[in-house]
């Protein structure tokens, strides 16, 4: 399920295959005689940039704790490191024009529910990122935040950038959402510092949704896996639930953008502000699946559930990871974070991006992209029987009922609004 994006993870996967980012249509200015650093550079979105601003011959420097998965493009270097170690930081922004700050933790799944993980990487590795800017004269930085700073469970329909405040902090379900709200804030409070010997930090920031595309790692698998799986047979939410998705390339033209939009040849028009990028287009999430469950051979989720049993169901199973963490990790199917966001209707306009940036997303489809997973992994025979649905149904539906009454008592009943 969604949630935003934005660089590698230490649980991030691994893989074998050609660079998944493409040449994009913008090139910055200047761009030869650029030198730029992507925190966050060996994840799919911070590669692609990387990858992209090195086609059009700015130097870049790739910087992650784990290795990218793709080779590296000629103009990129890579530099294995934690956002946490200041002086890993302080020799790679040597030098750096542009900082693109992409690293995060706990977007998804079990690695959502690691709070101390989570708080220092999102909030504690921002503050380095800004504070090594300074020290190193850095005059731009562009954060890639996420559309859950915003949306914490209340409908927003076409929100902007000046009609949507802050999600109350103390009021998130989820770590990474609540972390990087807070340091899409810290970002934003950096703009305007002054640079030791003279000039200004410029900083603005991106909030995208989740992020789709060629050889993306961390949605689409994990999706697949479960289709797979049959477990997801069943289906929650009103039809006409929407949200946005952003193609990995859009959402690096947006990058580029950004930080061209921070220099005096853009009259630094981006100094200070925050943007929503998206594909510019709203969509159901199980209607925006059916590629996915048609070309790895599976029927579309038959069962409609009631939203409350869903959440209900996923609260229990964050508990029981938390609980059995120190023995074994049995990670979640859902977390409570992801039904709202499939449940509840959040979609966000992106006119300030193409009107102050030049922001021109450009059509892809979710299906291409399907085609090309399927063809590049190996389908396992479906072997599901109706016995096997039958169990499952019957599992779900008695855990849920015994589950029901215990959770209400706990104080546990979602609000969908």
């Amino acid at each position: 399920m969604k949630s935003n994006p934005a660089g590698s993870s230490p649980e991030a996967c691994k893989a074998t295959g050609q660079a998944p980012q493409q040449k994009t249509q913008t090139t910055p200015a200047k761009a030869s005689q650029q030198k730029v650093v992507v925190t966050g550079g060996g994840g799919y979105l911070g590669f692609s940039l990387g990858s992209s601003l090195a086609q059009s011959g700015t130097s870049v420097i790739l910087l992650d704790l784990r290795r990218p998965q793709w080779e590296l493009s000629p103009g990129t270097k890579f530099i294995q490191a934690d956002i946490r170690d200041e002086e890993a930081l302080y020799s790679a922004f040597e030098g750096a024009d542009c900082v693109f700050h992409a690293a995060s933790y706990g977007m998804s799944g079990a690695e959502k529910l690691q709070k101390e993980q989570i708080e220092s990487i999102n909030v504690g590795g921002t503050k380095l990122v800004i504070d090594v800017c300074v020290r190193r004269r850095v005059p731009r930085l562009v954060y890639t935040s996420t559309v859950n700073v915003a949306f914490g469970g209340k409908r927003i329909e076409q929100g902007s950038e000046d009609s949507v405040p802050y999600f109350p902090l103390e009021k998130h379900l989820d770590h990474y959402s609540r972390t990087k709200a807070i340091a899409d804030q810290l970002t934003l409070m950096a703009n305007g510092t002054p640079l030791p010997g003279g000039g200004t930090l410029r900083t603005c920031v991106l909030r995208p949704p989740g992020i789709y595309g060629p050889e993306e790692q961390r949605h689409l698998p994990r999706v697949a896996s479960h289709i797979k799986k049959r477990l997801f047979m069943f289906r929650f939410g009103d039809p006409g639930t929407r949200m946005n998705w952003v193609h990995v390339r859009n959402l690096v033209q947006a990058h580029v953008l950004a930080a061209e939009a921070l220099t005096p040849t853009k009259g630094f028009v981006a100094s200070g502000q925050a943007y929503y990028i998206n594909d510019g287009e709203s969509v159901n999430l199980f209607e925006w699946m059916a590629p996915l469950f048609e070309k790895l051979g599976y029927s579309q989720p038959w069962i409609q559930v009631p939203i409350s049993w869903v959440y209900l169901t996923a609260a229990v199973m964050e508990y029981v990871h938390l609980a059995l963490h120190p023995i074994c990790s049995i990670p979640p199917l859902l977390t409570r974070s992801e039904v709202r966001s499939v449940a509840v209707t959040h979609t966000f306009q992106i006119a300030k991006a193409r009107a102050q940036l030049g922001y021109a997303p450009d059509k892809f489809s979710f299906a291409d992209v399907v085609e090309r997973y399927v063809q590049s992994t190996t389908q396992k025979p479906r072997g599901s029987t109706a016995w096997t649905l039958l169990r499952l149904l019957l599992g779900l539906l008695l855990l849920l009922g015994l589950l029901a009454g215990a959770l209400h008592l706990l104080g546990l009943q979602p609000s969908f609004q």
